[in-house]
């Protein structure tokens, strides 16, 4: 069952269903992902509910028990990161894709500014300015937010380092954080072990962890000090970073404000370079 077929499904019979029933299909809505991988004992945990009560409310939405609808959970999700089986899905829609992607895109970053607040980007400045050193680390898609992130701290004069898959494993490169130092890691869908392994190596040393990902499940959440939440939705690919790389223009403007005349200073040096000639062309009189 697909995502779209499943969420129907609950949101048709939890009309029906007595207040606690329809509490606990709520939070599954709207926790999906979370619900997905997290054992039944954590769920009613979260919701204060007996294990017996969830596998009621299983029933009522016509599983045999609270592991086939876990079952089906994870099936909705991981179609997420199947992009044959999304692109599939996006040929078969009516709707124009390129309408269907303006609309989602304008979602993510919606999304992705309604989860961030002003004590949040106090948080990542804060976390920044005390870092002795800073280390971006991202896999795949998700590096080139963190790419993105670290070209903004080297243009601010700030000590950064970009940590990507290479010669060397993410493992061998985190050998020298240390614990005056800052990790920053973006975590989007699917999520990779080594990335999980590296953080959790980096956090047992002392170094602070800001994250960047789409859900509270994501695996490097449990590590960091400071999570930073995006909306990532894409109708043909497992990710978009739309949202991710508006993230991190906000905080990194943000950031920028609060260095002051130290960031000032680094942007007066950035401004003399690209006015060098030699390496880019004039920006008044161009001519071809």
């Amino acid at each position: 069952m697909d995502r779209s077929h499943l969420q129907a499904l609950m949101q048709e019979k939890m009309e029906q269903m007595p207040t606690k029933a329809r509490r606990a299909v709520a939070y599954l809505l709207s926790n999906m992902r979370e619900a997905a991988f997290r054992s039944i004992g954590e769920v009613a945990d979260e919701l204060e509910v007996s294990k017996a009560q969830l596998v009621r409310v299983a029933r009522m939405l016509g599983f045999a028990g609270y592991a086939e609808l876990k079952d089906a959970l994870q099936e909705a999700i991981l179609e997420q990161v199947n992009p044959a089986a999304m692109l599939a899905k996006s040929m078969d829609r009516e709707e124009s894709l390129y309408e269907t992607i303006l609309r989602m895109e304008h979602a993510n970053l919606d999304d992705t500014w309604t989860q961030l607040n002003q004590e949040k980007i106090l948080a990542f400045c804060r976390l920044i300015r005390k870092a002795r050193d800073i280390y971006c680390l991202g896999w795949g898609i998700s590096s080139l937010v963190t790419e993105s992130l670290y070209i903004r701290l080297r243009v601010m004069g700030l000590g950064g380092h970009s940590l990507r898959r290479g010669s060397l494993t993410l493992i061998e490169q985190a050998r020298s954080v240390g614990p005056e130092d800052l990790l920053v890691v973006c975590e989007l869908p699917s999520y990779v072990v080594e990335v999980t392994e590296t953080v959790a190596i980096c956090r047992k040393k002392g170094t602070s962890v800001i994250s960047i990902t789409d859900s509270p499940a994501a695996p490097v959440c449990k590590e960091s000090e400071l999570t930073l939440f995006v909306s990532a939705a894409s109708p043909t690919f497992g990710s978009s970073i739309i949202g991710p790389l508006f993230l991190v223009h906000v905080l990194t403007s943000a950031l920028a404000i609060s260095l002051g005349e130290q960031a000032k200073k680094a942007l007066e040096e950035q401004t003399a370079f690209l006015y060098d000639t030699r390496i880019f062309h004039p920006i008044f009189g161009l001519k071809y």
